[in-house]
């Protein structure tokens, strides 16, 4: 279109000047009025070799400057959302969620995401029922929700979430096996001397029923044993629980690794041996951890959509393990195996 475009500039260019050819002192009487007869042809020339040039210059800056608002326009339209997007759940996920929300929006300003907490089983109770647009979860629906409420949603695993064993950090306690964790937890062990620690009594401050944080961690670390809530600090703000261990010396409790991200004031716990890393996750040593889901209704929104897909793009991937989360993708064979449902 554009090399058509300038060949009709350069033939109407053409027969613009002819015709001033021919026509001589009548397009240019105005400018030769005041001139002797002889330079009258040379004026007209000259005026007609200007106006050509003038011509072609216009031709092209127009061109050029349609060309520049076509490409302007069409980069404006590419990729760009507009809407609003709610999202609610996962406290586990907040904190990436949150950055992600920010680095849509700077990228769409006609966009608004906002991210709450509130735990996993909410989340997904919001999306069911249609009050949020993406319900966050560390858990599958089908653990939260009954069958015919969950099977409504689609999920979008974003990647995946490791799970840790904290005390304070001047507990001196770095390794517990898996019984003795169970026994913790349940409440059988109340006291850090019978597993290798100080004469200092256990506080234990875990989740609420409805954290997909607790149903994780009841899973695969206590081998599904009850946790003992009615001798328990409950908190689904996972730096409610850090400060707590941090100020209390016999305290113990779990958060994702996104939360200990240059966190030196709390220590974490080796289970059985294996520290709770990424690269212990991936190797499939480690095993508390799980999926993080952004759960829709149906399909969900455009805006939704474009929002997920952006956490799940190559251009936030190096935020994901920056932030203490997981890529999927470098799952080892016998991890991936060992969580599928």
């Amino acid at each position: 279109m554009r090399t058509k475009r300038i060949s009709c500039v350069m033939m109407s260019i053409l027969m613009a000047a002819t015709v001033l050819a021919g026509c001589g002192s009548s397009s240019g009487s105005d400018a030769s009025a005041s001139t002797e007869a002889p330079a009258a042809d040379s004026a007209a020339a000259s005026t007609s070799a200007s106006s050509t040039a003038d011509a072609s210059a216009d031709a092209s800056s127009t061109e050029a400057a349609a060309d520049t608002a076509s490409s302007t326009a069409d980069a404006s339209a590419a990729g760009s959302v507009s809407g609003e997007v709610t999202a609610a759940g996962s406290s586990a996920l907040l904190p990436l969620a949150q950055a992600a929300a920010e680095d849509f929006m700077t990228e769409n300003p006609d966009c608004v995401i906002t991210v709450n907490g509130g735990g996993s089983g909410e989340g997904l109770k919001q999306v069911a029922e249609g009050s949020v647009d993406i319900g966050d979860s560390d858990v599958y629906a089908e653990d939260k929700l009954d069958a015919d409420s969950a099977k409504k949603l689609v999920d979008h695993a974003v990647c995946t979430i490791t799970m840790a064993p904290v005390v304070n950090a001047d507990l001196g306690v770095t390794n517990l096996t898996t019984d003795q964790l169970v026994d913790i937890f349940t409440g059988k062990t109340t006291n850090w001397k019978d597993v290798g620690g100080p004469d200092e009594e256990i506080m234990l401050v875990t989740r609420p029923s409805s954290s997909g944080t607790r149903t994780l961690f009841k899973k695969w670390a206590l081998n599904g044993a009850e946790e003992a809530s009615n001798q328990a600090l409950e908190t689904d703000d996972s730096g409610t629980l850090l400060q707590t261990v941090e100020q209390n010396k016999g305290a113990i409790g779990y958060v994702a690794l996104s939360y200990l991200v240059n966190n030196d004031k709390v220590a974490t716990v080796s289970i059985d041996g294996v520290e709770p890393t990424l690269e212990n996750t991936y190797n499939g040593t480690y095993k508390v951890w799980g999926y993080e889901h952004m759960y829709t209704n149906g399909d969900g929104s455009d805006a939704a959509q474009a929002f997920i897909n952006y956490m799940m793009s190559d251009k936030f991937a190096d935020k994901i393990e920056s932030m203490g989360y997981g890529a999927s993708s470098k799952l080892s064979d016998e991890a991936a195996k060992s969580h599928q449902e």
